[in-house]
């Protein structure tokens, strides 16, 4: 009987121990969404060798004007449609109601000063990123990086993500996750020799690696970059 109480009694402690934790998550990703107007605060400076002024605003998926709307899915497609291939139509339609969530928060990237004239500064670009929980750990997961053409290769992109990995850190998140694309070599090379991110031990490569799994492949990759020892032993290693 007391054998019978002790694991009744271990297993009353594990639930408990789960629930208060799944509780600190929740609690941990309201407040990060509650201050989202203040991410870009802190915000470092962009400094290159180009004379590029950069102002950065930050947004929400459901108080986006119709413009943002209209720039947003131009820039998905011209960026996007090459490396999904025959995919893009039904991810195209994916994108469009991701955009419009409430989780959805952006960094809309103009140029021009540090307080310029909406109609005379033109968008070049943008991050779509939430927080969100993947395997127990919080996370900031990078839903889109997108910018004009033009200003790829002007290392605003590795900027935008530097400041990304500043907000998980200040929010309390153990990782920045992201999806990339297979075909997009360029930005695969971006992520993993330019910004030090790892193929997450949830990728698909690696799943199906582990399990021993042969001829099964998906036609993306899950990186990561991890903030402490729980998530990098959930996120990095196999």
């Amino acid at each position: 009987m007391e054998m019978a109480s002790s694991r009744s009694s271990k297993k009353h402690q594990t639930r408990t121990q789960k629930m208060q934790r799944k509780k600190r998550m929740e609690e941990l990703l309201k407040s990060a969404y509650s201050s989202y107007k203040n991410h870009l605060s802190d915000s470092p400076l962009y400094n290159n060798s180009n004379a590029l002024s950069l102002f950065l605003e930050s947004g929400r998926g459901d108080k986006l004007s119709s413009n943002l709307k209209e720039y947003i899915q131009k820039l998905l497609k011209i960026n996007m449609e090459g490396p999904y291939g025959a995919e893009w139509p039904e991810e195209e339609k994916v994108k469009r109601r991701e955009m419009s969530s409430p989780e959805a928060l952006y960094i809309f990237v103009y140029k021009g000063p540090s307080t310029p004239s909406k109609a005379e500064a033109p968008i070049i670009g943008f991050v779509h990123y939430r927080f969100t929980i993947e395997e127990e750990i919080p996370v900031l997961y990078v839903y889109e990086l997108q910018l004009e053409e033009a200003y790829q290769g002007m290392a605003v992109g590795k900027f935008l993500m530097q400041l990304v990995e500043l907000i998980a850190c200040k929010n309390c998140m153990g990782a920045v996750v992201l999806t990339v694309q297979k075909r997009n070599t360029s930005a695969i090379n971006f992520y993993l020799n330019k910004l030090s991110y790892n193929i997450s031990a949830i990728s698909p490569s690696k799943v199906y690696q582990s399990l021993g799994v042969i001829g099964e492949d998906k036609s993306y990759e899950i990186l990561c970059k991890t903030f402490d020892h729980e998530a990098k032993a959930v996120l990095e290693e196999e």
